[in-house]
């Protein structure tokens, strides 16, 4: 009789980060994976978290790695953190998944990305959207190099979401990197290299922050172009609501197809011979991170490189500098920050 696998001892670092519920169910549900242990810089937030799951817990990564001796890290936390905690996930060899953008400026994650590449490191990025549901429904339709258009418009909740969960820093653009185009927008600029190729570059770009008065951008206007294709990316923090609900429109044109997506789980097709067929499937990220996390186990476990990897992050991040450096400074002093309160 076989012996069953040793169960994968997994740690979370950073775990205030507003999206550990992305993660956390399927981590807790997975036979084949232990829990070892979650830190964080708060110290309240660690230890709640810890005895909660039933787990080790530490304010500090390093303490953590020596106590628990994990497998694989996930590591979240604030931008600015995760250049350190990268660096110390490579200086000990563990292999990791890292929420996006992994640092604060393009230059940081270049560093990171090249001595990952040079050390054949396990470093994944959550970019969920080549898992996604809406890809498949393409790809089953038509070739990537078909596509002639593509039109994203994505916006999420008000900035007030973060100053509910304890992640105020999302504010701050000294310590996100920038408002929703960093934090929204990669997801795009990803499925853009995805689709047209490495060739992806920024046309233009408009950014404002009228809305909420706050020094980060809460609406983001980029177009992509490779070649005569283009991608329109629009996110931004405008939709009063609950967490994880969009105001959406994807359009794709792509030879004798016409696809939309308006909600999160379904996608109308338009052909040319006038046919209209609706297509059950999830067409946001929010539903692919369990996907996310029982790939990327698998991978670890089985020696495969990740899916995208930080290779892939820096090359986004080069396109989210190129698109700030288009739309320039934003003003200060306006909008009507006084109802959401200061970060």
């Amino acid at each position: 009789m076989t012996p069953s696998p040793q169960p994968l001892r997994v740690a979370v670092v950073g775990a205030s980060h507003w999206h550990l519920d992305l993660y956390l169910p399927t981590l807790l549900e997975l036979s084949d994976v232990e829990l070892a242990g979650v830190s964080d810089r708060d110290e309240s937030v660690a230890k709640s978290l810890g005895e909660r799951l039933g787990c080790a817990w530490s304010v500090s990564d390093e303490q953590l790695y020596d106590d628990v001796r994990p497998d694989f890290v996930l590591a979240l936390g604030s931008h600015t953190e995760m250049v350190g905690e990268a660096e110390h996930l490579l200086d000990r060899g563990i292999p990791f998944a890292m929420e996006k953008p992994c640092g604060t400026d393009a230059e940081q994650v270049r560093c990171l990305a090249r001595r990952a590449e040079a050390e054949g490191a396990f470093a994944a990025v959550p970019f969920v959207w080549r898992q996604s549901e809406l890809l498949s429904v393409m790809r089953e339709r038509f070739a990537d190099d078909e596509i002639d258009y593509l039109s994203f418009r994505w916006i999420a909740g008000t900035p007030q979401r973060y100053l509910d969960s304890g992640c105020g820093w999302m504010l701050d653009p000294a310590q996100s990197g920038g408002g929703c185009t960093i934090n929204l927008s990669v997801h795009m600029f990803d499925l853009a290299r995805v689709l047209f190729g490495p060739g992806v570059e920024v046309a233009g770009a408009v950014m404002s922050n009228a809305a909420h008065g706050l020094p980060i951008e809460d609406h983001s206007l980029v177009s992509l172009r490779s070649g005569a294709r283009t991608f329109h990316v629009e996110t931004g923090y405008l939709l009063p609501g609950p967490h994880s609900t969009f105001d959406m429109r994807f359009s794709i044109v792509a030879r004798d197809h016409y696809l939309i997506a308006t909600g999160p789980e379904d996608v109308e097709v338009l052909r040319a011979d006038g046919a209209r067929e609706h297509v059950r499937a999830h067409t946001t990220n929010v539903p692919h991170y369990p996907v996310f996390v029982r790939d990327v186990l698998r991978r670890v476990r089985e020696g495969e490189p990740p899916l995208a990897s930080l290779t892939d992050m820096a090359a986004v991040m080069d396109l989210v500098q190129d698109a700030y450096t288009l739309a320039g400074p934003l003003p200060a002093g306006i909008g009507n920050s006084a109802e959401e309160g200061s970060p």
